[in-house]
């Protein structure tokens, strides 16, 4: 009898130390539901005001999971775009707008390959003019190198410039990305000179920018223009001249 109180007792003894260790496990703390959702929210705030115009979402794990954001666009040159695609009023509006802040790096992807891109102070284009091939235009802004661009109309005198210089003077001496007039293979501009570019450039397209004057006093004689000139080749429009008109003696 005694051995089955004992018995009986033990049991019972073991019994109430099992509830008890399951009662302190029961006391380890836990994130409810809620505060899991609490947690996302405040977090999403603080992306939120961290990283404007993004949608991000955070489930219920605790790990933010962004989605592709919609970036602004910086440029408005499609240069992923292959050049094939574009018309030659397209191509000739992405250089001109890209050279309208000096981006060359844009310009020199629609240079031709192997003739490069000759620069012509005045119509008339001549071989001495300089010519450059894409991977040397990325070196020109900024540069402390003087060049002979050519001769100053009257005087003959050298036109002996930095590239910035020359961009000022001639080639970009209006802003030509907002042009009084635009034409495809039409000289808007006349001067003395005689326009080769035709001979020059056999079977090319030029697009002309041109603004017919800015002073009153000078009756036109401040007329402006710039020539983009350009050969295709295997569907693809390639920048050659770069073209500056203007009233000549």
């Amino acid at each position: 009898m005694k051995k089955i109180i004992v018995t009986v007792c033990l049991l019972i003894f073991l019994a109430l130390s099992a509830c008890s260790g399951r009662l302190e496990k029961d006391k380890t703390p836990r994130l409810e539901s809620e505060d899991e959702n609490a947690l996302s929210s405040d977090a999403s705030d603080l992306i939120d005001e961290a990283y404007p115009g993004y949608e991000i979402y955070l489930p219920i794990s605790g790990y933010p999971v962004e989605s592709e954001p919609e970036f602004p666009v910086d440029t408005a040159y499609p240069i992923e775009t292959e050049t094939g695609e574009l018309s030659l009023e397209a191509v000739a509006e992405i250089v001109v707008q890209a050279l309208s802040i000096k981006d060359l790096i844009t310009v020199l992807q629609f240079v031709h390959p192997v003739m490069g891109v000759r620069f012509s102070p005045y119509t008339h284009v001549e071989e001495a003019h300089l010519k450059f091939l894409p991977q040397e235009l990325s070196e020109l802004v900024e540069s402390d190198e003087v060049y002979r661009w050519g001769e100053y109309d009257g005087s003959g005198d050298p036109i002996e410039l930095t590239f910035d210089e020359y961009y000022d003077r001639f080639l970009f001496s209006a802003f030509f990305a907002e042009p009084e007039m635009m034409a495809v293979n039409e000289e808007l501009g006349h001067s003395s000179m005689i326009n080769n570019i035709a001979e020059f450039y056999p079977g090319s397209s030029f697009v002309e920018y041109h603004f017919s004057g800015f002073e009153e006093k000078y009756e036109g004689m401040d007329w402006v223009s710039l020539r983009l000139v350009f050969l295709q080749e295997g569907g693809r429009w390639y920048l050659v001249g770069l073209v500056n008109d203007q009233w000549t003696t």
